[in-house]
């Protein structure tokens, strides 16, 4: 990790040295994963008197490239917002900028300075999103020509003036994105309107369907894996997983994703119970719930992304606070695997856990968020909204005796598994 001083208007300096991340899914108009937008938050490690937030993150986004941008967007696009220090300073250096949109925070007076500066920056390849619009005043038709993206944020806007202002923009050949979009709704409206990108999590919220019964592929998966779980032997799982033709292609296309690490290519189903052993199958039957391709297309990919990840960094972090406790480590990631399932199934969560065998620590975190699983999806839930809750994660990482440097560094190696899982997957 580097220790970078970044200067403010005053004779103090701000040392950044801890930080914690989010990312926030972007979709296209057919819900598949078009980029992230990256927030990064410093923690209050001294007086929290900073006035500069962005500048601070300056600093921040330095580190976090150091890390590895590639690690936190995989092929996606990452948004990061920008002020004026930020744009002036020689951050751009630490940015790959074929896979960087820098959004201009709503904030930002449009003086000569900046839009010279703009200019230059998109010259060497940079691209420019204008953030949080809400009308047509002199900055935003200022900084129009130079931006490729118009972000309008649905909690700050009533529909009445998005239905004038998104033609406007799109006469001008801006691509749209509609950011907190938080139910069905939103995201229809914003389909009518044209926008072309949707921020927000209303891909992630269940969509309950009374008396809805799990479908015969998912069945399948769940009777498979109650066979894992138990002393079934080797030939009964093989033979389970050869009934459905489907299921065995997928399971064979998962468990040679590079996110498994074999040594050798699997080729047979009874190479992979063998090799991969039952808990790792478990793994893999979990993950293909939400990688059926046939079944759900490419509007599950952010959901697949979400639940991964979920499942990879709690799996991460109870390793980290649990040496030695492998046990620990795979409930945790069943754990956040599972926490997704009624968004998926459509279904109430105690109805899910009526129809899947799990223990009384597994069914407290999901229900309840409850005991040490329920803390660490409580955690993952804040980083994941960290806009709304960030103040939440810092108290969360005290209790749990782990540094912000440690969560990152573990986030990290989450969003490049997950994201090597939902390349090969689907």
């Amino acid at each position: 990790m580097i220790d970078l001083t970044l200067h403010d208007s005053g004779p103090r300096s701000l040392r950044v040295r801890e930080f914690y991340l989010g990312r926030q899914p972007i979709l296209d108009r057919n819900q598949a994963l078009f980029g992230y937008e990256l927030l990064f938050r410093n923690a209050p490690v001294g007086p929290a008197n900073i006035t500069d937030d962005l500048s601070a993150t300056a600093a921040v986004i330095a580190h976090a490239s150091q890390l590895g941008m590639e690690k936190t967007i995989g092929d996606a696009l990452g948004f990061v917002n920008v002020d004026a220090s930020v744009l002036m300073s020689d951050i751009f250096s630490f940015l790959p900028r074929e896979k960087v949109v820098l959004e201009i925070v709503n904030t930002m007076p449009a003086t000569p300075e900046i839009v010279t500066r703009i200019r230059e920056l998109a010259s060497h390849g940079f691209r420019f999103a204008l953030d949080d619009v809400t009308g047509e005043n002199e900055d935003v038709l200022a900084l129009l020509p130079l931006v490729d993206y118009v972000k309008m944020d649905m909690r700050n806007i009533p529909l009445s003036t998005l239905s004038k202002l998104a033609p406007r923009f799109r006469q001008e050949k801006k691509k749209l994105v509609a950011e907190k979009v938080e139910t069905r709704e939103e995201f229809k409206n914003c389909l009518d309107l044209g926008f072309d990108y949707f921020q927000g999590y209303y891909f992630s919220k269940p969509v309950i369907m009374s008396g809805k019964k799990l479908s015969p592929s998912q069945l399948a998966v769940m009777e498979l894996m109650t066979l894992v779980t138990s002393d079934a032997d080797n030939q009964e799982i093989e033979r389970a997983i050869k009934r459905d033709v489907s299921l065995a292609l997928n399971l064979l296309r998962l468990v040679n994703t590079p996110a498994v690490g074999a040594r050798q290519r699997i080729d047979s189903l009874s190479q992979a119970v063998t090799i991969l052993g039952r808990r790792q199958l478990q793994r893999w039957l979990q993950i293909m719930l939400y990688a059926e391709p046939s079944k759900r297309g490419h509007s599950m990919t952010p959901l697949l992304m979400l639940a991964t990840t979920r499942g990879r960094l709690l799996e991460l972090l109870a390793g980290k606070l649990r040496h030695n406790q492998r046990e620990v480590a795979d409930i945790a990631f069943t754990v956040g695997i599972m926490s997704l399932m009624d968004t998926l199934f459509g279904i109430q969560m105690d109805e899910i856990l009526e129809q899947i065998p799990v223990g009384d620590e597994v069914r407290d975190a999901l229900l309840h968020r409850g005991g040490f699983y329920g803390d660490l999806l409580k955690l993952m839930e804040c980083i994941e909204r960290i806009e709304e809750m960030d103040n939440h994660i810092v108290p969360t990482l005290r209790d749990l005796a782990m540094s912000t440097d440690e969560l990152v560094e573990l986030e990290m190696a989450a969003f490049e598994w997950s994201d090597n899982v939902v390349r090969y997957a689907l």
